[in-house]
């Protein structure tokens, strides 16, 4: 049986509240060549300004690795506490004044996982991407690959990685604002508490001095730690090709967004330019709720099951984003491809509610299975087979 994209119109109770009005995006200027911010609560894109060109990612690449590496440890490929030798060859290349930021690594040490992360995540340290990257893969090239099919899997149609840490590469690295967004996102919903542990550090000491041997201390450079209520991440960049760039994120009484911006001139500038985008990100917007968790939204046709419908529900309060202060109507719709094939188990994610108002972004929340579905027994395929030869 081909699967085809199903529709519900869902009825405007549905929604909790039937709005009465017409609602205009709130608008924004920045100096920023690129900018792109996404409500992660809500789905809906808030701010795009040439969010789809290629450019270079300089040390915002490093999310990539750091995304590898929390996907090995959730699998259990990769221990916090595994250790990997810094090769001399290694700390040669990434020595010194021309080899950019740096974890102060001693040739020949021993480094666990968990202080690699850091040196990557909050000193953006390049050497220290190299020696996790030939720690687990034997080689950066073989690392790399995995970058890359991880970049597939999520979905990141307009990036490539050619190395592990962002180092220019003659645009064989390149990202686009929207993937560097959604990368953030899934490292957040995917591994929120290696996110926390990792990116929301404030400073981290490694190495020691030349001479005196003081231990070194570094600070984040996220310029929104400490400035923004809710920051906790990400990841910063800067090469005299990329310009000065920033993912960030900040999350505020339930409502998390993630925002890019690429392409400043100044250090100053990325910083000034991050906390006001963020701060117009939460003035100007609002959330309203639209379903309670556990409420049921609509029922889905359900392929080869032993029942066939399937309950969905949200898996969460649901909220949209919506210009503060404004009620504007709203539509919905369930979105699912179907009818969805057996066997389900309840709290998967099989469908959207998909919310749209004129003049405001779509807004796509998620849609789980109310419960299981079971296989249909034999007589239940049989008879399945024979409708669907007369359909």
């Amino acid at each position: 049986m081909t699967k085809l994209m199903s529709y519900l119109a869902v009825p405007a109770i549905a929604l909790s509240v039937a709005y009465p009005s017409v609602a205009a995006a709130p608008q924004f200027q920045t100096v920023a060549p690129v900018a792109f911010m996404k409500d992660l609560s809500s789905g809906a894109v808030l701010f795009a300004k040439d969010a789809d060109r290629r450019m270079p990612p300089a040390s915002m690449a490093k999310m990539m690795t750091a995304y590898v590496i929390f996907d090995m440890i959730k699998r259990g490929d990769l221990k916090l506490d595994q250790e990997f030798e810094v090769r001399p060859e290694t700390w040669r290349k990434w020595h010194g004044p021309s080899a950019g930021s740096t974890m102060f690594l001693s040739p020949g040490e021993k480094v666990s996982v968990e202080n690699l992360l850091y040196g990557v995540v909050v000193l953006s340290g390049n050497d220290a991407c190299v020696v996790l990257a030939e720690g687990v893969s034997g080689t950066e090239e073989a690392f790399v690959q995995r970058m890359n099919e991880a970049a597939q899997k999520l979905g990141l149609s307009n990036s490539h990685f050619g190395n592990s840490n962002g180092w220019p590469d003659n645009g064989v690295t390149y990202v686009t604002a929207r993937d560097l967004a959604k990368l953030a996102g899934a490292t957040i919903e995917e591994h929120p508490k290696l996110y926390k542990q990792f990116y929301s550090r404030r400073e981290f000491t490694w190495g020691k001095t030349l001479g005196s041997g003081n231990a070194i201390t570094q600070a984040n450079r996220d310029p929104l730690l400490g400035r923004v209520a809710g920051a906790d991440g990400l990841k910063t960049g800067h090469t005299e090709e990329a310009g000065y760039g920033f993912t960030g994120s900040a999350e505020q009484n339930g409502r998390r967004l993630v925002m890019v911006l690429a392409g400043l001139n100044t250090f100053n500038q990325r910083a000034s330019e991050s906390v006001r985008f963020m701060d117009w990100g939460f003035r100007a917007w609002q959330a309203k709720p639209v379903v309670k968790q556990g409420r049921k939204v609509a029922d889905a046709a359900v392929q080869l099951g032993d029942s066939s419908t399937v309950g969905l529900v949200a898996p969460r309060d649901l909220k949209v984003a919506l210009p503060a202060g404004a009620v504007p109507a709203m539509n919905a719709k369930v979105v699912y491809q179907g009818p969805i094939k057996a066997p389900i188990k309840a709290g998967t994610h099989v469908a959207d509610l998909v919310v749209t108002s004129p003049g405001l972004p779509e807004q796509v929340l998620p849609l789980v299975a109310e419960t299981d579905v079971e296989e249909a027994g034999f007589f239940g395929r049989a008879w399945a087979g024979l409708t669907g030869l007369f359909s």
